[in-house]
């Protein structure tokens, strides 16, 4: 539903839909693996989303 569109618009329909929480991230990025409810991740390469997953 949000891979293919730009990083911004993906935020914005993301929390059009009630994420608190929208984080953006480029692919190689190294982060925890906390989950978070309520948050949504997008991995994003030359300003498209390649992958999202929630926490």
């Amino acid at each position: 539903m949000y891979v293919g569109l730009g990083a911004a618009e993906a935020e914005e329909r993301a929390r059009e839909r009630g994420w608190a929480t929208v984080r953006t991230l480029p692919t190689d990025a190294v982060i925890t693996m906390e989950f978070r409810e309520g948050r949504i991740n997008f991995a994003v390469a030359d300003g498209e989303v390649v992958r999202c997953w929630t926490g």
